[in-house]
């Protein structure tokens, strides 16, 4: 296999944007306190070069925010302090708590649970 080097990247593009992760962070901060006082996330790129913070509080609950780039996500975890995950696998997974809502919603029309808006 060759090598291959990535073209360095413009660093305006790649620097987190700090006024967005200042906000993200107290975000964070706030869920960990609210959901037993911490919480633990995983980052995931979505569309449009935008990147998913998923987060598992302390006592299970969950939550997701979407920061403007990857760097800035990583910089709002980085400020407030929790511990990020590769994967929401495994582990992380099996800290997540979910209610009848959730098992609803997940099994649809299959067990009779609500549709999502505008089926027929």
């Amino acid at each position: 296999m060759a090598d291959t080097k990535q073209a360095a990247a413009d660093p305006e593009q790649t620097a987190a944007n700090p006024k967005q992760a200042a906000k993200l962070a107290k975000q964070i901060t706030a869920f960990a306190k609210s959901h037993g006082g911490g919480a633990e996330g995983q980052l995931a790129h979505i569309a449009r070069g935008t990147t998913r913070i998923a987060l598992v509080g302390a006592n299970g609950e969950w939550g997701n925010l979407v920061a403007r780039d990857f760097e800035t996500a990583q910089e709002a975890a980085r400020i407030a302090g929790i511990t990020l995950h590769d994967d929401f696998d495994g582990e992380m997974a099996a800290k997540v708590r979910t209610g009848p809502y959730e098992w609803s919603r997940m099994a649809g029309i299959q067990i009779g649970g609500p549709r999502n808006p505008g089926d027929n």
